[in-house]
């Protein structure tokens, strides 16, 4: 089986301008539009990976941090880069943290290498051991019922915090490779910052 691709929105909980750090959960347990499902406590991961920019290797924004699986998923923290030298690296970067920040990158992924997975009897693949190669920004996740529920962020003319409700909704997208029933996006999960 290819590497996969599991895909979380993010709600953000707190953006630091001056860290540019994000967290949530990386992975839940739910299944996905496709009726994937990528169980936490099968993932394998090293203490650091890759924060990418919409799963393109060519285009690392920063590093990414997992916590321990649990059975309600697995946490992650992630930080944007910063570059104070002018040039694409420091418009790239930029870009990316004000797309995050503003919410029109409201969604995280997962890539992975599957190790054990089963066919399960209603459709879909149930991923029971995998490693975790990388984390992406993403602009469009597959979990049609993941929600942005708060993003706080600084309110420098007044000096104080504010929280905006924000609701989104992701559309759907076609997920499996019709020559080989693999999929090409395997599951959705909401992610909590």
């Amino acid at each position: 089986m290819q590497n996969q691709i599991a895909y979380s929105l993010l709600q953000q909980k707190s953006l630091d301008d001056d860290r540019r750090e994000l967290s949530g959960f990386a992975t839940t347990p739910s299944p996905d539009r496709v009726g994937d499902i990528v169980d936490p406590l099968g993932a394998k991961f090293a203490e650091s990976i890759p924060f990418l920019w919409q799963h393109r290797h060519d285009s690392p924004i920063g590093k990414a941090f997992l916590g321990k699986p649990t059975k309600n998923g697995i946490k992650y923290r992630a930080s944007v880069a910063r570059v104070d030298e002018d040039g694409p690296l420091k418009q790239m970067l930029d870009m990316a943290w004000g797309s995050i920040k503003v919410g029109l990158v409201p969604g995280v992924s997962i890539g992975f290498r599957p190790i054990k997975y089963d066919y399960m009897s209603e459709g879909g693949i149930r991923f029971t051991e995998y490693e975790i190669y990388e984390l992406s920004a993403v602009t469009i996740p597959a979990n049609a019922d993941a929600t942005i529920q708060t993003i706080k962020a600084m309110d420098f003319r007044r000096d104080r915090i504010e929280s905006v409700r924000l609701i989104t909704r992701a559309a759907p997208m076609e997920s499996r490779d019709p020559s080989r029933g693999i999929p090409l996006i395997p599951r959705s999960s909401a992610v909590r910052l």
